[in-house]
């Protein structure tokens, strides 16, 4: 009946949610969303999911930890061609659901009230971060896979048993095969908790010889679930944007320590009501240009009730404190230093010396954890109040209950009349002092509760639904819906596959013109529409130049000057490979038509009239076209060596024709590098016979030997044959591909083998680059600009 009736709350407070009424904004549209439709798109046309030539010239899905090919989510694409809004806000609130249940279990275990199992469940799904960051889609999977991961270990570690260690460790594999903050905190705290079982007591080497083959056998499923996807994305995030974060960065996103007061005051700071600007740490009113977190991450209120019963807890002693319990709260606490990072002198040590922590960004990601911990605390806290009545009846620890809570609301009209900020503030610190009012008057009550009424009867079944009611009730209204959680689903319907939307439906239909020649397949890049739209190529399954994602090849970004996301026109960087729409490489990327949402000579200011054609004006933006991008896959016949870094330092040579000549970094001694039979205009027919996401099909007719050139982003887990032989795929004019094929008619296939390749990768890493036999010396290479000519 418990578990019931925790799932009755859940359901009440998800309701605005599953009902469909609003959406799961911000990330969990732009990124989430598209995402889990590029896997139903894949799966549903039979095609493989594990690359993307949709966003950043090709990325490796397989490699991304975000791209929920990994994740229990999959099974949406599965079983829906379409995962709709809600379907996608419905698996995401039910992983908080499976968190709280777990907790609720992992205090059953323990012989908690049945009161405290539905305040721990509460807090955990609804506390905190779980609340107020659900568009981060993926750190809320971490955050259920702990909750659960957690339950089970106790159980192997408790039972010795096997089958527990299993389960723990086929959990512990879930959460950390979609590596991320959360997840290292999480791992953190799960080796924490097994040191504390087996040095607690008096003979730790007897309690490790019990529990070890029961933690061995979790360790193998763990490690067998992890093994290959985190080796993939190692390898990926060496060569990434993403490959080291300096301290500098880290520290910028500290928790600031005032945000902590939300603990006392659910919306404080404006965060939730968009009538109100936001003016906590990180907002221009706080300190102008120093914005580093968004409003909704510094939110760590997790309920009146819960707070304050944890505090009445401590209050009565320490030593009447579990040392399970003590684990718990030291663990809070150190993830509360962790998070406010570089306001601390702790935190450069951390980072420095602390493995994996040095992987991350913000540290303040670590609010995920304080709400789960809290949960944990919480059931510990209630169970005592309501089983222990001879501590409880003593009015010193709720005098000091009081006084702490009644310090945090003085801390908080200060600093709101210190930043000019009280006319706003006083509306929600009046609503705080509420709900503390309430709580504080229920945690009086419950002190004064017979132990053994409480036990039994309807005195415990009016217990378990007041304290229920109470801290869902409380939590709903400060962590309920809010600008950062929940919108009208409209705004996000350009994410539907069968939108309307004028701006797609043209693009397609011009996109699927160009695929009736025979070697096109154009790109497109959308310029400042909206923040969802940089991915809506994943969607509608056509391919942009660019993409919203954390993680993308460190090259291309370099070459291109490609962000994690733009969220208006005006941040389009150039760099000197991509200096102007107008220029070789946006030729070779394909980039035919461009969507902005200014005109973009605004954007680009090389621009000169002619080099873009405005084809149309929609609700969303300019539409032009570069009418000089070239095909796919293109032949050049004739190759010269080039060196990369320079290119990508000082840009493409003026007079560089990509259909004449082909720059490697390595040509290899076979290279051809003066032209053949009919120079550098050899005629050459190319055609793109078909293209998916893992294998591309080329066919070329050529007068004499040269190089097909595919211009998709060069990535060393792709493989090629030319007519079945194996070939080497060549890195080509910085970023793309290229064949070396004989005069007449030749096929290439181009596939993608990440399992192989990521082995051959790891193999060279640590074994070294396998000898190259010794070569005679090439002969001298024409000039560059005698080739051209």
């Amino acid at each position: 009946m418990v578990f019931a009736f925790i799932a009755l709350l859940w359901a009440w407070m998800a309701l605005p949610w599953l009902s469909g009424d609003v959406t799961i904004p911000y990330d969990a549209k732009a990124h989430f969303q598209a995402q889990i439709q590029f896997l139903a798109n894949a799966l549903h046309r039979g095609d493989s999911p594990f690359w993307t030539p949709n966003i950043f010239g090709g990325s490796p899905q397989i490699a991304d930890p975000q791209s929920l090919i990994f994740s229990p989510a999959i099974l949406l694409a599965l079983f829906d061609k379409s995962p709709s809004f809600r379907s996608m806000d419905t698996y995401v609130l039910a992983l908080l659901l499976i968190g709280g249940l777990a907790f609720a279990q992992f205090g059953r275990e323990r012989g908690w009230h049945p009161a405290a199992q539905v305040a721990a469940a509460l807090v955990f799904a609804f506390g905190a971060s779980a609340s107020w960051r659900l568009q981060h889609v993926g750190q809320v999977q971490s955050l259920a896979c702990f909750a659960v991961s957690f339950w089970l270990l106790a159980r192997t570690l408790e039972r010795a048993s096997w089958r527990s260690g299993l389960a723990a460790g086929a959990a512990a594999g879930v959460m950390v095969v979609t590596p991320d903050q959360i997840d290292l905190l999480g791992l953190y705290v799960l080796v924490g908790y097994t040191v504390w079982f087996v040095l607690k007591g008096r003979q730790p080497w007897l309690a490790l010889r019990r529990v070890w083959p029961a933690l061995l056998a979790g360790g193998v499923v763990g490690l067998a679930i992890i093994a290959v996807p985190l080796l993939m994305t190692v390898l990926f995030s060496e060569v990434s944007n993403r490959a080291e974060i300096d301290y500098g960065e880290a520290a910028r996103g500290s928790l600031h320590p005032a945000f902590l007061l939300t603990a006392f005051i659910g919306d404080l700071f404006g965060a939730a009501d968009p009538k109100v600007d936001f003016w906590g740490p990180s907002s221009a009113a706080w300190a102008p240009g120093s914005l580093t977190l968004s409003q909704n991450m510094g939110q760590v209120y997790v309920g009146s009730l819960p707070l304050l019963a944890v505090i009445f807890w401590l209050a009565c002693g320490i030593r009447r404190v579990s040392a399970e319990a003590r684990f718990v709260l030291g663990a809070l606490v150190a993830m509360i230093i962790y998070a406010v990072g570089a306001y601390t002198p702790l935190f450069p040590l951390i980072f420095h010396w602390l493995p994996g922590v040095d992987m991350f960004r913000r540290p303040a990601d670590a609010t995920f954890m304080i709400g789960a911990l809290m949960a944990l605390l919480t059931g510990f806290a209630v169970n005592t109040i309501l089983s222990e009545a001879a501590e409880r009846a003593s009015l010193r620890p709720l005098a000091i209950t009081a006084a702490l809570a009644a310090s945090a609301f003085a801390a908080a009209l200060a600093i709101a009349f210190g930043h000019g900020r009280l006319g706003l503030a006083w509306p929600a610190i009046a609503v705080g002092v509420a709900w503390l009012s309430s709580a504080l008057a229920l945690l009086g009550l419950l002190t004064r509760l017979d132990r053994a009424r409480v036990a039994a009867g309807p005195v415990l079944a009016l217990l378990v639904a007041g304290i229920g009611l109470h801290v869902a009730t409380d939590i709903r209204v400060n962590n309920g819906p809010s600008e950062s959680t929940a919108t009208p689903p409209e705004r996000y319907a350009v994410m539907e596959p069968n939108t309307d939307n004028d701006t797609i439906t043209y693009l397609k239909t011009v996109l699927a013109r160009g695929h009736r020649e025979p070697a096109r397949r154009d790109r497109v890049e959308l310029l400042g529409s909206d923040f969802h739209w940089p991915n809506l190529g994943m969607i509608h399954g056509f391919d942009t130049a660019f993409g919203y994602n954390p993680l993308h090849l460190a090259e291309f970004t370099e070459a291109t000057g490609a962000r994690d996301h733009m969220g208006s026109a005006l941040e389009r960087t150039f760099t000197p490979m991509f200096p102007s729409f107008r220029s070789a490489f946006a030729d070779m990327l394909g980039l035919r038509f461009i969507v902005s949402a200014i005109p973009l000579e605004r954007v680009d200011h090389a621009l000169k009239p002619g080099d873009v054609t405005l084809l149309a004006r929609t609700r969303d933006g300019y539409i032009y076209e570069n009418p000089r991008a070239l095909p796919r896959a293109i032949f050049a016949p004739a190759a010269r060596k080039a060196d990369f870094a320079s290119l990508l330092a000082e840009g493409l040579p003026a007079d560089f024709d990509p259909r004449k000549v082909v720059l490697l970094e390595k040509p290899g001694e076979d290279a051809i590098l003066a032209p053949g039979a009919g120079g550098l205009d050899a005629k050459a027919q190319v055609r793109l016979v078909s293209y998916a996401n893992t294998e591309v099909v080329v066919e070329v007719e050529a007068a004499s030997a040269g190089y097909v050139v595919l211009n998709d982003v060069w990535h060393p887990w792709w493989r090629a044959t030319v007519n079945d032989e194996d070939a080497d795929i060549l890195k080509a004019n910085v970023l793309f591909r290229a064949v070396q094929v004989e005069a007449g008619k030749s096929t290439i296939r181009f596939s993608f083998h990440p399992l192989g390749g990521a082995i051959a990768e790891l193999r060279e890493k640590v074994l070294g680059p396998e000898p190259e036999p010794a070569a005679e010396p090439a002969p001298e290479s024409p000039t560059t600009l005698s080739m051209m000519r």
